[in-house]
């Protein structure tokens, strides 16, 4: 190609690269500056080092939070957005196809609600009082679920709308698979568990690993649902690396706005996160399913 030719090009991504820049890259740099500094609500840039970084290891809350992270985002992971969202998957799937859409459509409709709605709806649904709609069934005039229960509260809440987006991309898999396999093994006397285990699950190994790597990137830096359901609470039971961020940046924590301080625990969450993809990336073998097909010619 020409000079003309790559000037096209360029010319044709030049928006998106303005946009990835502008709202992508310059953030992240600039969140990293400032997690050398001691920001706070005068907005200077007083340069302190390493020392935000130093006050991590002798923050108090910082071991329970990073305990409530680990199982808040492998507990959701492993239970709702990718084990629950596969048998969502198989079970719609193998029902009539009208039916299939129908389910899946109700179930992504909390996906579709503003996340303060589907808060709200939450609360409704914990209430401690008789009021709420778990006490009213179970017949209870008092019980805190969200201050009794924070753990499962949030892995539930979170993980109910998080199995929709596994559902989609498994159904999507699962249906794309040749008719053909499934056939053969039913003519070879598979049952229906088999034929899930023998062809289904090795056929979708793509979407399983995306699934799994995606939204672990996903959970490491989802706080909202959590902000509006438990408030990080009780007593920082619930609250997650990135909430913990948030909080300390923006919410006055311990009397003032520490810019720096939360924008350096953003930047180690970061990392994390950049270490888990090349985690998953090694693990997943994700190059080796991107390349093409090897075939032989005889």
């Amino acid at each position: 190609m020409g000079r003309s030719a790559y000037l096209k090009i360029f010319l044709f991504l030049l928006p998106a690269i303005l946009f990835t820049v502008i709202f992508f890259i310059t953030p992240a740099v600039m969140t990293t500056i400032m997690g050398f500094t001691n920001m706070d609500y005068r907005f200077q840039w007083n340069f302190v080092g390493l020392y935000n970084y130093f006050k991590m290891l002798i923050d108090p809350l910082a071991p329970k939070i990073i305990l409530t992270n680990f199982v808040y985002t492998f507990g959701t992971l492993l239970i709702f957005n990718v084990t629950f969202g596969l048998i969502l998957a198989i079970l719609t799937t193998s029902i009539r196809e009208k039916n299939g859409i129908f389910f899946r459509t109700i179930w992504l409709l909390p996906r579709f609600t503003p996340p303060v709605v589907y808060g709200v709806i939450w609360l409704w649904i914990l209430s401690p009082m008789k009021e709420g709609l778990l006490n009213s069934f179970l017949r209870y005039d008092y019980m805190p679920w969200i201050s009794k229960f924070p753990w499962q509260v949030i892995i539930i809440t979170n993980g109910i709308i998080g199995a929709s987006m596994g559902m989609v991309i498994f159904a999507s898999a699962i249906k794309s698979i040749s008719k053909d396999y499934l056939w053969a093994a039913r003519v070879d006397g598979a049952t229906w568990l088999q034929e899930i285990g023998y062809i289904v699950l090795p056929m979708i190994r793509w979407p399983l690993a995306f699934i799994t790597a995606y939204q672990t990137l996903s959970l490491l830096t989802s706080y909202e649902y959590i902000l509006l359901i438990t408030e990080g609470g009780p007593y920082f039971k619930s609250t997650v690396w990135s909430l913990y961020s948030y909080k300390v940046a923006f919410s006055s924590y311990a009397g003032t706005y520490e810019f720096g301080y939360g924008a350096a625990l953003a930047t180690i969450l970061v990392i994390v996160g950049i270490i888990a993809s090349i985690f998953y990336w090694r693990i997943f073998k994700f190059k080796e399913m991107m390349e093409e097909p090897k075939i032989e010619i005889v």
